[in-house]
């Protein structure tokens, strides 16, 4: 019997220590079920290589002729940029000579990285001691997808190259014949659009504007058009033009040539625009006021040398170039010519701030969301006074360290700025000027409007004063009110037309697009 009860307790305590081993193994399965399922998919992918047919094409590091190859560069910039990489078996961690915490993977000495590309799976391997990569292809999809996925790998490595490099700023030096024709710097502009204060309906517009431009090579080149895109960007002095032209190039990633029009050696623009490279971005500031003439030029000399300057044939002689203009007034004393679509592409009006403007820019500045004195602020704007973003970002820098004492200064210059004063006089004949609506001013900086838009405002001047309220159109927020009521009155007008009655001429009636109180008394009466 006592050997009985013996043999029972070591029993019990061999079955004791098994549960527990059982009951560790459990929990180290629940605990690591990530390691689990990254261990099953790895048996699952050994199994499933070992039942396909695989084609094998190894990319060099050199060229038979001893040089680089420059497939191997691209290829390995793509491959450090997979994400497949973090899941390799072994990776190489390397960081950037030029750039402080700036580092990299590559690919260890025979591990493999795995891509996926039009339903096909691919595996990059480091064939090791230097030699290159090797890349492997489904033998059943090789032909259907090697030289597409090959043409993909230079497109991503060579856009990774252009955002990598460092941006650099090119002004005209003013030397001609031999002289070099541009100086050059490093372009640290620290603006982005996401730190620009604009309309974030409009700004997105703008974004979604600059990457279909990006990606439109084959779209632009179908169309027989060269690949380029331009645009006015107009309004008061510190507005914040240049700011976002430097937006545009940081997000584009290209280089800035500033043309300076004031500065010698700008009798030829056509040469100065030979030398400057594709995938730039080219600046021409204050255009209104080279436009009007003078050093012994006329007016219509500069005008007809920036009309060939934006289109003409020596326009085409490179390609995926951004060109961006700049005035510091209206476009009303501009030439049409200028204005039209395929030179001026893209018009963006830059206003003086208001309220919602201001609030952006605290935000940005003094890290506010809201303030006690805010009311007192947003009365200064209510009251019609208006500041530009320059003023108000010196008030706010100068008094970062005290937000109450920068709303303060705030308030004060809203005080000490007058308001713009209605007009009184009677409004003149319509006239090619004076026909244009005013711009409505938005809650923010900037309204965006197509140049077909302003180009037959600026035909048809008549005919923009009655149909909308706004020069321009595009990109406005009350086009589909504007479209209704033309169409409510085109209606309106072939029914009376059809009883016999011509109506008046509402727009023409009231300066300000709304019916009169005779007119009313007309229609009624013909009615």
């Amino acid at each position: 019997m006592a050997l009985d009860g013996g043999g029972g307790g070591w029993g019990g305590l061999i079955g004791a220590l098994a549960y527990g081993v059982l009951a560790v193994a459990a929990l180290r399965l629940v605990l690591s079920y990530k390691s689990a399922a990254h261990a099953l998919r790895r048996a699952w992918r050994w199994a499933d290589e070992r039942t396909q047919a695989y084609q094998y094409y190894e990319v060099p590091r050199l060229a038979a002729d001893g040089a680089e190859n420059p497939l191997f560069r691209k290829a390995a910039a793509y491959v450090a940029s997979l994400p497949s990489l973090e899941d390799a078996d072994a990776a190489c961690v390397l960081s950037s000579a030029a750039k402080s915490n700036d580092f990299a993977l590559q690919l260890g000495q025979g591990h493999a990285a795995r891509d996926a590309f039009l339903g096909a799976r691919l595996a990059w391997t480091n064939a090791g001691d230097g030699r290159g990569l090797v890349l492997r292809v489904r033998r059943h999809d090789r032909t259907r997808v090697l030289r597409p996925y090959l043409q993909h790998v230079e497109s991503v490595a060579d856009e990774m190259e252009a955002r990598r490099r460092e941006l650099r700023l090119y002004a005209n030096a003013g030397g001609g014949g031999g002289a070099t024709r541009w100086a050059s710097a490093p372009f640290t502009h620290p603006a982005t659009l996401d730190t620009v204060a604009m309309d974030p309906e409009l700004k997105a517009r703008v974004r979604a504007d600059l990457e279909s431009f990006l990606k439109g090579r084959a779209y632009y080149h179908r169309l027989g058009r060269v690949w380029r895109r331009s645009y006015l960007l107009y309004g008061a002095p510190g507005t914040g033009k240049s700011t976002f032209a430097a937006a545009m190039a940081r997000f584009l990633g290209y280089d800035v040539y500033d043309i300076d029009l004031s500065r010698g050696g700008c009798d030829d623009l056509r040469a100065l625009l030979l030398d400057t490279a594709p995938r730039s971005l080219i600046l021409v500031e204050d255009l209104d006021r080279y436009l009007r003439g003078g050093d012994g030029e006329t007016a219509a000399a500069r005008t007809a040398r920036v009309l060939s300057f934006m289109d003409g044939l020596f326009s085409c002689c490179g390609e995926e170039r951004v060109m961006v203009f700049t005035m510091s007034g209206g476009k009303d004393g501009v030439d049409p010519a200028v204005l039209r679509p395929g030179r001026l592409d893209v018009h963006i009006h830059f206003t003086m701030c208001d309220f919602e403007a201001f609030k952006a820019l605290a935000s940005n500045y003094l890290g506010l969301k809201d303030h006690k004195l805010y009311p007192q602020v947003e009365e200064g704007f209510h009251a019609g006074a208006r500041l530009s973003p320059a003023e108000l970002g010196e008030i706010m820098l100068a008094n970062r360290g005290s937000p109450s004492r920068a709303l303060r200064t705030v308030i004060s210059a809203l005080q000490h700025v007058a308001p713009p004063q209605p007009a009184q006089q009677p409004p003149p004949a319509p006239s090619a000027a004076a026909a244009r609506p005013p711009r409505l001013t938005s809650r923010w900086s900037g309204q965006l409007d197509y140049a077909s838009a302003a180009s037959s405002a600026a035909s048809e001047p008549s005919a923009a004063s009655q149909s909308s309220p706004r020069a321009g159109g595009g990109f406005a927020k009350d086009a589909p009110i504007r479209e209704f009521k033309k169409l409510y009155g085109l209606i309106k007008y072939r029914s009376r037309k059809d009883a016999g009655v011509v109506p008046v001429d509402d727009s023409a009636a009231s300066p300000n697009g709304r019916r009169s109180d005779t007119s009313s008394d007309k229609d009624r009466t013909g009615d």
